[in-house]
């Protein structure tokens, strides 16, 4: 890099997941970012796909002010923020390099590195850098403070302690009530066999009647956590504590934060098993039919499929699906960081910010 330290300036969206790698990817860089919050407008779409690249389908008011001196680099990930990128980039005359996390809308050609994983059909390029796991910045610090601050609080609980990540509707992925009532009784299932208790965290995505649902179906010793209550937010120290995991599989930031730490880690199916999808109600929604259509319609590199990394996480063992007969096998010692491999997903990290430095120089 320079002397002189580049400006960085993150594009925040409303997606948590898309918000977590973007400023993961900032912070690895080491030089300090802004960031700046972009609301969209609920016609942000047609603006997309009618105008040059602009800010028509952005709230200028209800976001960050975009204004000289412009940014050296900007990371983007979403849909609604693509628009506003490539907008900085031609106020900046072109100096202004981008980094897009996920699957862009525009011609790859528009940016300067693409970062992605499993779940899209990128082609191999040099500008495109294939991970396998999202990104996270969730440090063995975060993760050793989290821990102090609620073993105690937790200590009651019989071991061992399985955390079910919730997560909600995504694309073709609806989660109903009655996968709620599965999920529970699942769950609670497994943590009878081991003789343990359950650690949940829903997120901001999941429906009430799900929540409800749930947590109807619990037999066992459990702490429940839910967003829409607000408090003390334990989804870190249900990361550093947890002997085993069971995560939603539509969601990609928590499979990849949970595979990151490298213990049991089991995948709850959200989808409709052999079902057609036209044959349920509850897929006759905005955002899974909008999924069907661009599966059957659009091009290979706008598809998205979500199964791609679930699936290449329990062929390479690092996960297995919850069924009615899942079981917890070996020793659980409590408190234990695994020495896997350095960490797969903070090696992807390091090397994803060295290949945006090269960019810089």
């Amino acid at each position: 890099m320079n002397a002189i330290e580049p400006q960085v300036w993150c594009l925040l969206g409303r997606k948590a997941g898309d918000n977590t790698q973007v400023k993961a990817l900032a912070e690895a860089l080491g030089c300090g970012y802004q960031e700046k919050h972009i609301r969209a407008r609920p016609w942000e779409l047609l603006t997309h796909l009618a105008l040059p690249p602009g800010l028509a389908g952005i709230d200028r008011e209800q976001s960050s002010p975009l204004q000289p001196p412009w940014p050296d680099l900007v990371i983007s990930a979403g849909r609604r923020n693509e628009p506003v990128a490539r907008w900085i980039q031609a106020q900046s005359g072109g100096s202004t390099r981008l980094v897009h996390i996920g699957r862009p809308w525009a011609p790859l050609e528009s940016y300067q590195l693409i970062v992605t994983t499993p779940q899209y059909f990128l082609p191999d390029s040099p500008h495109i850098r294939h991970n396998t796991l999202p990104l996270h910045n969730v440090s063995s610090a975060s993760l050793s403070r989290a821990a102090d601050s609620w073993r105690r609080r937790l200590g009651h609980l019989p071991r061992p302690w399985i955390a079910v990540l919730v997560g909600g509707d995504s694309g073709r992925f609806v989660f109903t009530d009655d996968k709620g009532v599965a999920l529970g009784r699942m769950a609670s299932a497994l943590a009878e066999k081991a003789g343990g208790s359950l650690l949940i965290s829903d997120s901001p995505r999941t429906p009430a009647g799900v929540s409800v649902a749930l947590s109807q179906q619990l037999k066992v010793p459990q702490l429940s956590y839910r967003c829409a209550e607000g408090g003390d937010n334990p989804y870190l120290a249900f990361l550093a504590l947890a002997d085993a995991f069971v995560v939603t599989g539509e969601s990609m930031s928590m499979l990849g934060e949970a595979a990151a730490v490298s213990r049991p880690l089991y995948i709850f199916d959200t989808g409709d098993g052999a079902a057609h999808w036209w044959q349920l109600g509850h897929n006759y929604r905005y955002k899974p039919i909008s999924h069907h259509l661009a599966m059957a319609l659009a091009p290979q590199r706008m598809r998205r499929d979500v199964g791609r990394m679930q699936a290449a996480l329990v062929n390479s063992g690092a996960a297995r699906w919850l069924d009615e007969d899942s079981e917890l096998a070996g020793d659980f010692e409590p408190g234990q960081f695994p020495a896997a491999d350095e960490n797969l997903a903070q090696r992807e990290l390091e090397e994803t910010a060295a290949a945006v430095r090269r960019l810089l120089k």
